[in-house]
């Protein structure tokens, strides 16, 4: 099973879309809403997304939508995320090994 710190997690057009960090290919992309900003963060073991004033859940190994909260009342902008940094230092990590293997392949 793939490490959290392996991939990176985008939004873009509407989407999450996972990319092997050592690659840069994608794994999968799971349409959320619309075709508009979409904000990501790793929290835990899941990846969330928001877009158009609503929040989903998804599951980072497979992009599968575990969960979506409209969350009414609150408008259609969009969602900012707070994290600890340590997923995004994590995957920094990972990143700098995979392209240091990669130059003395």
């Amino acid at each position: 099973m793939a490490r959290l710190a392996d991939r990176l997690f985008i939004g873009l057009g509407g989407h999450i879309v996972a990319v092997d960090v050592a690659s840069g290919s994608e794994i999968w992309r799971t349409r959320l809403k619309g075709a508009d900003v979409v904000t990501v963060c790793v929290s835990g073991n899941r990846v969330l997304g928001g877009t158009k004033g609503e929040l989903f859940c998804v599951d980072p190994t497979t992009g599968d939508i575990l969960w979506h909260n409209r969350l009414k009342g609150l408008g259609t902008g969009i969602l900012a995320f707070a994290s600890s940094g340590d997923e995004v230092v994590a995957a920094a990590k990972a990143a700098q090994e995979a392209a240091a293997a990669a130059a003395t392949g």
